[in-house]
């Protein structure tokens, strides 16, 4: 049985041309070699798997026999590789500084490649500076890390640093098109792109997931079968979740989601990659930012269609409320409601509720308004709203008799017929529309003076002259409340009942505000002073419910509260036991007496 030899190590580029999504950093170096312009300390930071010790090992290789690239020759004899994670105490730093003065025996240099260097201690790196400031003509340190942060800037200021960045879904997917094309493994674009997106950056991870699916999948890779293997959340599950999200069908939403957490998926992982996927639909529906899309030609097509389906508004709200819900995920004691409440928000953007339509009514209800004002003078005064509807029942033909104008309010000066809105009836079942000419109004009706009725038309005019003559009037009920008398100390008695109230609630500071001072109670107007502005603003929010409840409790809806701002009105409040015994002896001087007779001490 043959070795089996994992992708990432038989696939390992052997030449800067080989290195995948690193062409400003090989063109660099490669321009650094034949200008003899390459510096004595290099720094390789960037993401894990994205090519420093790879390039590291082709620079050692190249500088050794300029025009000389043979990819079986590494010279390995002339490159030493210490791993910082292990090797990391001043001992080893020193032994590594007697083997650098020692002369390459073939080649031009020796090459120094420590690896994960920022796990080096402080007096590991200390010992470390003056070498590399001033190493020997024939040695070269090449440096490699994935945190470039933790090194010193001691270390950072005697490098050359080369920043290696995330390979990109692309140049990710087109080199596994090229491994699978010399594996002879089909595969469909897609299921490449998934495994793209998977390896999160790094060539060395897409390879391992590469191999992995591929002992899964056999010699055909499908998108199906990728998803399955790796478990992830394809585009198809978010574009069907965005389709019940837009149709707002809640009860099938849950459903689905359910169905995803059975699969074993994490809600936090759901919910985060339905905020990209907004974020993709709103960047498909701008041509200029399509490019920003980093999926596949067939899910390209589909994405295309469902940002048409969605208005920008709402995907840029429902990327705030999927945002919102990632946010508060780890620290939610029920993650699962929270995503579901989340994805019943979403449902609910494009939602406004059931709403009663006109092609439930054999006649659409139909009115006219009059305007909110009277044209006596040709001044605009503003007066209540009155409705005018026309009655069903005398269709086809809407004559004056017909119009029954709704009760009013409040009294109004005069309504005539230039003050009046008219909104045309759309008549359903082949009735002609009512044309306006057909609706006569009397050209002034004065009501300013006249009795309220429930409702008039022109036929019943004659019944409302008959009611005038005789004499007959729909008189208002007076509404009466109560205002009995109270003193002062009732007035306390209260005031101090409900400040005691808003203590035990918790509002100790409004509970001090309705203490700082008594008020002072002048006929029904209650007095308070506050030593500032702030103070009165705070009290403004509980005046209401203070006045409320000193009307109830006092039976006297007279009564109000002023309040007064006076900056000398501080808090007396006594805290040393002097200041305690001070205030007492106010209050009652024999008090001193008594200290003083048995010398007592305060």
């Amino acid at each position: 049985m043959e070795e089996f030899v994992v992708s990432a190590r038989k696939y390992r580029p052997q030449t800067f041309k080989d290195v995948v999504g690193q062409k400003a950093i090989t063109n660099t170096l490669l321009n650094a070699i034949e200008t003899n312009h390459l510096a004595s300390a290099l720094l390789f930071t960037g993401p894990r798997g994205v090519g420093k010790t790879t390039c590291a090992r082709i620079l050692a290789r190249k500088i050794n026999q300029p025009g000389y690239d043979d990819p079986l020759e590494d010279f390995a004899f002339n490159v030493f590789e210490l791993d910082a994670a292990s090797n990391n105490s001043v001992d080893d730093i020193r032994n590594l500084i007697d083997q650098v003065r020692i002369p390459p025996q073939t080649g031009k240099y020796k090459v120094y490649i420590i690896d994960e260097v920022h796990m080096l201690s402080s007096a590991a790196f200390n010992a470390f500076l003056k070498t590399l400031e001033e190493p020997p003509k024939h040695a070269i340190f090449i440096l490699a890390t994935t945190e470039k942060h933790k090194i010193i800037p001691t270390i950072l200021s005697r490098c050359q640093i080369f920043d290696f960045k995330r390979i990109t879904v692309k140049d990710a997917k087109e080199h596994l098109a090229e491994v699978a094309e010399s594996q002879g493994v089909k595969f469909e674009d897609d299921a490449l792109h998934i495994i793209a997106q998977k390896a999160d950056g790094a060539m060395r991870d897409a390879l391992s997931i590469f191999d992995r699916v591929v002992s899964f999948c056999g010699n055909n890779l499908t998108r199906q079968a990728v998803t399955e293997n790796l478990n992830v959340l394809d585009y198809e599950t978010y574009i069907n979740i965005t389709d019940l999200i837009v149709e707002n069908k809640i009860p099938e939403l849950l459903m689905a989601y359910n169905e995803i957490l059975s699969k074993g998926f994490d809600g936090h992982h759901f919910i985060a990659g339905l905020a990209s996927h907004f974020r993709d639909l709103l960047v498909c529906k701008t041509p200029t930012t399509i490019s920003l899309l980093e999926v596949g030609e067939q899910a390209q097509k589909l994405y295309s269609i469902q940002s048409q389906k969605t208005t920008q508004d709402f995907l840029l709200e429902g990327i705030q409320i999927a945002n919102d819900c990632d946010l508060k995920y780890k620290i939610s004691q029920n993650q699962r409601l929270l995503v579901e409440l989340c994805l019943m928000q979403l449902a609910s953007i494009t939602f406004d509720g059931e709403k009663k339509k006109a092609e439930s009514y054999i006649i659409p209800p139909t009115h006219f308004r009059i305007a909110n004002y009277s044209i006596t003078d040709k001044t605009v005064v503003e007066k209540p709203a009155v409705t005018i509807d026309i009655k069903p029942e005398i269709i086809p033909e809407v004559t004056s008799e017909s119009i029954e104008i709704i009760e009013f309010e409040e009294e109004i000066e005069e309504v005539t017929l230039e003050n009046i809105e008219i909104e045309t009836p759309l008549i359903e079942n082949n009735i002609e529309e009512v044309p306006i000419e057909k609706i006569e109004l009397p050209t002034s009706i004065d009501i300013s003076s006249e009795p309220k009725v429930s409702a008039f038309s022109l036929a019943s005019v004659k019944a409302k002259k008959d009611l005038l003559e005789a004499g007959k009037s729909i008189i208002k009920e007076e509404v009466h409340l109560p205002t009995e008398d109270f003193n002062e100390t009732d007035m306390l008695l209260y005031w101090n009942k409900y400040a005691q109230r808003l203590g035990d609630k918790g509002y100790k500071i409004m509970e001090s505000l309705l203490l700082i001072n008594d008020p002072i109670l002048n006929g029904t107007t209650i007095t308070l002073e506050l030593p500032n502005q702030g103070s009165k603003i705070d009290f403004e929010s509980e005046k209401i419910g203070l006045l409320g409840y000193l009307k109830g409790h006092l039976h006297n809806h007279n009564i109000t509260i002023e309040v007064i701002v006076n900056e000398s009105v501080t808090t007396k409040m006594a805290f040393t036991p002097q200041e305690k015994y001070n205030r007492l002896t106010e209050l009652n001087q024999n008090l001193d007496i008594l200290r003083k007779t048995f010398e007592l001490d305060i």
